[in-house]
């Protein structure tokens, strides 16, 4: 059997930090990545389509998007099995209990793992976040009531994996991974990971269209085929509409603040897209580094970001703070009452800055 897994599109994602324009355009992207992917399942002739949950922003969700969604799954024949998640949870006004869906459209409404026939010997279970939060994991008492192989859909957080997935991820649905040997699942399909992962018994295919910046890994859909013992063969497909960069800008030796400007430029010219520039390395104290006009460079992109990651200014503390002046004195009173080393060099560097009558204070 060859079943196609995506999960975590998040349609209607906010994207706060882009102009309304850039995150209109990058909400479209997710609709025009669900359509590569109902294409592709078409091509690759699957038997089923499975969503392993966060298909949209269940605050967020437009009318013009669950329409979107029922005309596009109503636009194929193949099964299509839906597991809610923590962001697209199932509540008695959610669109997915209140949309007149497909016959083909199949979903998994109770917190707990219920069967769906796949073939003859093959039943998939599903479950369903009913809450935005707290819900218990999905594995550690299954056991099949039946024979024959058994898969599992579910938004669920294996605990091994979470701290690969970056401070704010939450265990939603918590498991461990010898909790699906144990249940007698042959393998579990998940969504709620954006970090793809291939493990033995279960697949997190990532989120198929770009998120946030500095999203690692092949993200997208999974082709998985599936014999007649369990045994499971996996093919990633890239999905994704949204072209994103994450570059770097050293400000090393950097001496005015038109040669930042240049460094950046130079960097953003060849890219399209949406772009976050972090600037690193240590400029001299002279330079003025003025944010909003280095944004200004990406009016031929979608989007661009600056943020000031590393950079500082190369002050010499020490020589300063013997100086018989103002500014001497500021900073050996900093240094004396400022005991955290970072939040010490941050106090005195803006301090010297706006002794300096300078604009660039947040440029550390």
């Amino acid at each position: 059997m060859k079943l196609l897994l995506f999960a975590d599109l998040h349609l209607d994602a906010p994207f706060a930090w882009a102009r309304p324009a850039a995150a209109a355009l990058r909400r479209q992207n997710r609709r025009a990545t669900l359509t590569r992917i109902l294409e592709m399942a078409e091509v690759e002739r699957v038997d089923a389509i499975l969503s392993g949950g966060d298909l949209f922003e269940h605050d967020r969700i437009s009318p013009d998007t669950v329409e979107f969604l029922r005309v596009s799954f109503g636009g194929t024949d193949i099964p299509i099995y839906l597991a809610p998640g923590n962001h697209d949870w199932l509540s008695e006004a959610s669109p997915y209990a209140v949309t007149d869906w497909s016959p083909n459209v199949n979903l998994f409404t109770e917190d707990r793992l219920t069967p769906a026939g796949l073939l003859d010997g093959l039943t998939l279970w599903g479950a369903a976040h009913r809450a935005p939060a707290n819900t218990d994991g999905f594995f550690a008492t299954f056991r099949p009531d039946r024979g024959g192989i058994h898969l599992a859909l579910a938004h669920a957080s294996e605990r091994g994996f979470l701290a690969q997935q970056g401070s704010g991820k939450l265990p939603h649905a918590p498991f461990d991974a010898d909790e699906l040997e144990a249940s007698g699942l042959a393998h579990a399909f998940l969504g709620h990971f954006h970090v793809p992962r291939d493990a033995d018994r279960y697949t997190y295919p990532g989120n198929p269209d770009p998120l946030d910046f500095g999203e690692m890994g092949e993200r997208g859909a999974v082709l998985a085929s599936v014999g007649a013992d369990g045994s499971l063969v996996r093919e990633r497909r890239t999905m994704a509409t949204s072209v994103v960069h994450d570059v770097e800008v050293s400000l090393d030796d950097a001496a005015h603040g038109d040669d930042v400007r240049s460094r950046v430029e130079a960097a953003l010219s060849p890219l399209s897209g949406c772009v976050r520039v972090t600037l690193s390395g240590e400029m001299a104290p002279s330079v003025e580094v003025d944010l909003a006009g280095l944004t200004m460079l990406g009016a031929h992109l979608d989007g661009l970001v600056i943020r000031p990651g590393s950079a500082r200014v190369g002050y010499d503390l020490d020589a300063i703070g013997a100086e018989a002046t103002v500014r001497g004195q500021f900073v050996r009173l900093a240094s004396a009452e400022v005991s955290d080393s970072d939040e010490r060099r941050r106090v005195i560097v803006t301090g010297l800055r706006a002794l300096d009558g300078r604009r660039d204070l947040e440029v550390l």
